[in-house]
């Protein structure tokens, strides 16, 4: 791979929304999901293959709305969340969703890559991640190591932890937590930590960091440092490393981008369960 030539997808739109297929496990693939508000939206299957270098494309349609955020399900390759804008009664609304592809979106997905952009299929609708509550979810994330039927989702200044019931078509809040403070505080992002059986949590908002105990729905640890807003934790190996990724908030003002690291076949989480944390519990 040293020698060869960089590989480059181009957008017809503008994206910022990113994630690993981790539940396919046969191909190195991605999803992406782009931002429009005079044009459908879409999402972007992108297969890498790195025996050629080359990738391989499929497009299907995202009518809801322009994306913000776009998550992978761990256990079913064809069901993924986006959350999304969409314009109501003259404003814009913040919503968060469950999708299912179509059955036969890879059929002949290689034969003729073309087709699928210009006659793209529709994503189906399984259910939603909101409700009059809780709206404007800033992210939607998946259990890592679960089986698919949970998932938490930031919305202002609450974390729901949802229950996915009958295929993914039904979504129940089984805990709740809130992030209290002074002023307006509101999530910006957060990741689920895969360790210590999927019980701890990182979220974002401002400058400040916090995990929170998934057992209890509360907040144990954080920090807060007046530097660059936070914008994505991540809980890359061994487990008692939190890993941040910041940005300049003048330059993009309240837009938090993903890190996605690459789904490879084969690689596994399990690998540093060995490493503790110390004064956590098991």
């Amino acid at each position: 791979m040293e020698d060869d030539a960089p590989v480059i997808y181009g957008l017809e739109f503008q994206a910022r929304a990113l994630t690993a297929q981790t539940a396919e496990t046969d191909a190195i693939r991605f999803l992406v999901g782009t931002q429009s508000l005079k044009f459908d939206n879409q999402i972007h299957i992108i297969d890498f293959d790195d025996e050629n270098n080359i990738i391989n494309k499929n497009v299907l349609l995202h009518q809801a709305g322009e994306i913000w955020h776009i998550g992978a399900s761990p256990a079913d390759k064809a069901v993924l969340t986006t959350c999304y804008n969409k314009t109501s009664d003259s404003r814009v609304v913040s919503c968060a969703a469950v999708w299912r592809m179509p059955s036969d979106w890879e059929t002949g997905s290689h034969e003729s890559p073309d087709d699928s952009t210009h006659n793209p299929q529709t994503l189906e609708l399984l259910c939603h991640l909101d409700d009059s509550a809780h709206s404007n979810a800033a992210c939607v994330l998946w259990e890592p190591m679960g089986d698919g039927k949970r998932v938490i989702s930031l919305a202002d200044n609450h974390a729901l932890l949802w229950d996915l019931q009958e295929s993914s078509t039904q979504a129940t809040v089984s805990s709740t937590a809130t992030l209290e403070g002074k002023g307006q505080l509101k999530f910006t992002s957060g990741k689920w930590s895969p360790h210590h059986n999927c019980s701890q949590l990182a979220t974002a908002n401002d400058t400040a960091i916090r995990g929170w105990d998934l057992r209890t729905m509360r907040s144990g640890t954080g920090s807060r440092r007046q530097q660059s807003e936070q914008r994505c934790p991540d809980f890359p190996h061994p487990r008692h490393f939190l890993q941040l990724f910041r940005g300049p908030p003048r330059r993009a003002p309240g837009q938090p981008r993903d890190i996605v690291s690459p789904a490879c076949p084969g690689s596994s989480l399990e690998a540093s369960s060995r490493w503790d944390m110390p004064g956590t519990p098991p």
